[in-house]
């Protein structure tokens, strides 16, 4: 679905780097000056001369959005604070939104699709906010909210196509440069756009040759569709574990400054951001969400080039859910080739599990999980069915255990996983 190109603006239309220089001023006593963290094992493993981590996930609210949705908040005037205001969000910009509420005493409503993890509904509402879940989608609750707008009065918020928004989440990108001058290419989720645009900004005007690559989910992927074609591309809908980023389109503002400052967009698919949820979490040693990972995802691909360079990864948020957050590190782990779940036949129920136990520990591998299986009628009626799930350092070494516990007495592996 197209949406066409008639009335976006132009970049400078939307938003600069005064915009954002004065945006830093409203949120100096407001936002942490998060840290840049170097990762010398994720600059071994891309080809890159370095890596720095721009970890938003450890700013107030545990993302990046309190950044610009304080800025436009700031500027309401007194009547439209004492009307209130409304947003639609997946998650961080409702947080946002709520803790800037909270503190210019402006009273906000949040309506959130029923994708939105739990964590966020609830650490919203403890901002204060009052929290609607309606839609199956971002898009749903968007026009959820717009009604409400219209019907009681509130000023609408947008989460990314608003200029002042924009200009607020540039100031990530004024830190970055402070921090890490040397950066060659910075590389940014993309949802809405509307952290990739106000960071560029920023960028793009210290140095027209850094390069800026915006990261999509393989399945919310409308912005490079919608770049290539130099009109706005909507998707009919989004299927992504990243649901921080599950936006089905850019919008004028976004898209006006995305065509003339981002470089390039690429896409990672759900088990490549999980691979880099797992990797963030071990090497880093620090919690992102699916949409915070994606950056790590894509100068580990084969989509996007970064051999010799100094590159920027935007960490963007870390609110994900702890059992959730472990599902995508178990599901990354797997993807690294690090974890295998094999169906085992065991003789001697429940004795034999300790030849298992045995086994595994002593190939130097570790038993992450063990239960004893529904039988089917392919079972060997006389062998109790067990599924395992196996780490290791990599396939092969998974593939010894597997081979291992195969040899043992009153031990199978199922024929598929060997």
């Amino acid at each position: 679905m197209t949406s066409g190109t008639a009335e976006i603006p132009s970049a400078d239309e939307v938003v600069t780097v005064a915009d954002v220089a004065a945006a830093r001023e409203r949120l100096a006593d407001v936002v942490h000056r998060t840290p840049l963290d170097r990762s010398t094992t994720f600059a071994e493993r891309s080809g890159a001369a370095s890596v720095g981590l721009k970890l938003e996930n450890v700013q107030r609210t545990g993302s990046f959005k309190l950044r610009g949705a304080y800025n436009r908040m700031a500027k309401l005037s007194p009547a439209e604070r004492d009307r209130g205001v409304v947003t639609a969000s997946a998650g961080n910009h409702a947080q946002g939104v709520a803790l800037a509420g909270r503190l210019l005493d402006v009273e906000t409503t949040v309506v959130v699709p029923e994708v939105t993890p739990a964590a966020k509904i609830e650490a919203t509402r403890g901002y204060g906010a009052e929290v609607l879940v309606e839609g199956d989608i971002y898009e749903d609750s968007y026009r959820r909210a717009l009604e409400l707008a219209d019907e009681a009065g509130p000023t609408f918020v947008h989460p990314f196509d608003d200029a002042d928004v924009i200009a607020g989440q540039g100031t990530v990108g004024l830190e970055l440069v402070e921090q890490y001058p040397e950066v060659d290419t910075a590389v940014v989720a993309v949802g809405g756009g509307g952290l990739v645009a106000g960071i560029a900004t920023v960028l793009k005007d210290r140095d027209p040759d850094v390069r800026v690559v915006g990261v999509q989910p393989e399945g919310a992927a409308h912005a490079k569709p919608s770049l290539d074609a130099g009109e706005i591309r909507d998707l009919p809908g989004v299927d992504t574990v990243a649901e921080g980023i599950a936006d089905t389109r850019m919008l004028p503002k976004t898209f006006g400054v995305a065509r003339e400052r981002v470089d390039d967009v690429v896409s990672v698919s759900d088990r490549e951001a999980s691979a880099a949820v797992a990797l963030l979490a071990e090497r880093a040693k620090t919690v992102a969400e699916a949409a915070g990972a994606v950056p790590l995802a894509a100068i580990l691909s084969d989509d996007l080039d970064v051999t010799d360079e100094h590159v920027a990864l935007v960490v963007s948020g870390g609110n994900v859910d702890l059992a959730d957050h472990a599902d995508l590190v178990r599901t990354g782990l797997s993807a690294l080739g690090r974890r295998v779940e094999a169906r085992l036949a065991v003789a001697d129920w429940p004795a034999g599990l300790d030849a298992v136990a045995a086994t595994v520990a002593d190939r130097g591998a570790d038993l992450a999980g063990l239960e004893r299986a529904r039988p089917t009628a392919a079972d060997d009626p006389n062998r109790t069915p067990v599924t395992v799930e196996v780490t290791g350092t990599g396939p092969d070494h998974l593939r010894e255990v597997l081979t291992a516990l195969d040899s043992r007495d009153g031990v199978a592996v199922a024929d598929d996983d060997l």
